[in-house]
């Protein structure tokens, strides 16, 4: 999670359909590294002692209206001394024009102007969104991601344990693929992990016996998805004779991702077991549960069962994968 991500100017460019107005060199080799953005106001005053060079600058009408108070050789300085911290590149909302203060001192410091339509906080926050996912922290996992009802639903388990073919099954019943063999995780806030596929293998599903076979080709457009939270992680193992497995569910179990607890569940695997069926039912339970809804509970209580949230415990599940 130290590892420390980039993405060029000319994708932001082209994600936030942003108009360059002036660019000093080639904007698929500048390279953003911070997802914060700054909206200067004593930087403006001159005050830089905490300014990070490594964020993106935006204007609108309240710096404006700021530079408006100075002839244009003051304009200079106080532009001058911001873009001298050599910030990636400046964005004016607005559509406003920029000053010729502007203009000259980023010619000088070699600082690319793009413009924007959209009014300062709709950029500030389209921006902020953007980077913040592909910026984020990231891991690469052993495991499938499909979205089963809306739920983000990441399985896992030991190679050959049939976590492709369930997928297929899924897919067959409706719902859609993000990611087979690699699951790309990000944490995009923190309470927030999104799985996608390495672009090279995306849609792509490995069957034994059969191979490789493409899902989007073969299912359609609707089989397939980019990306997915992750709600519920499904551990999936060949059945234990020996071992208990849950039958009430009453306790929340979970295990940690890049430092975010996700709920998890453990599924025997053995012949005979509908485990598409099995998955759609723990995906729709687990939505009912964030809604504020547990059967096990209802049921208990029904009984005349304590159920309060004293004998209710949360459980950290260690599953032996590396998160």
């Amino acid at each position: 999670m130290s590892a420390q991500f980039s993405i060029a100017l000319a994708k932001i460019i082209k994600e936030l359909q942003l108009d360059p107005y002036y660019m000093p060199g080639n904007p698929e080799e500048i390279e953003i590294v911070s997802m914060d953005i700054d909206r200067p106001g004593l930087e403006l005053t001159g005050y830089l002692d905490f300014f990070d060079g490594n964020r993106i600058i935006i204007f609108g009408y309240t710096e404006y209206s700021y530079l408006g108070q100075f002839d244009e050789e003051k304009q200079f300085d106080v532009i001058d001394k911001l873009f001298s911290m050599q910030p990636p590149a400046i964005i004016i909302a607005r559509n406003l024009e920029p000053t010729d203060a502007i203009v000259k001192s980023a010619e000088k410091n070699g600082i690319p102007i793009l413009r924007s339509s959209e009014t300062t906080s709709a950029i500030s926050a389209s921006l902020i969104t953007f980077l913040n996912a592909e910026l984020a922290p990231r891991i690469t996992r052993h495991g499938v991601l499909v979205e089963v009802y809306g739920e983000g639903v990441l399985l896992i388990g030991d190679s050959g344990v049939g976590k492709s073919e369930i997928a297929i099954e899924l897919i067959k019943r409706g719902h859609r693929l993000i990611a087979d063999d690699a699951v790309e995780i990000r944490r995009v806030s923190n309470r927030t992990l999104v799985g996608t596929s390495p672009a090279n293998i995306r849609h792509f599903i490995e069957l034994r016996g059969i191979g490789i076979i493409n899902a989007r080709r073969i299912f359609g457009m609707g089989a397939v998805k980019l990306t997915e939270k992750i709600d519920i992680v499904i551990n999936m193992e060949q059945w234990d004779t020996e071992k208990v497995y849950d039958r009430i569910g009453m306790d929340n179990t979970y295990t940690e991702i890049m430092g975010i607890q996700v709920p998890i569940m453990t599924i025997p695997v053995k012949p005979g077991r509908n485990l598409a069926i099995i998955i759609e039912v723990a995906a729709m339970n687990n939505r009912q549960k964030k809604m504020g809804y547990n059967a096990a509970q209802e049921l208990l209580q029904s009984l005349g069962m304590d159920v309060s949230e004293d004998n209710i415990q949360n459980k950290k599940v260690d599953t032996g994968w590396d998160f």
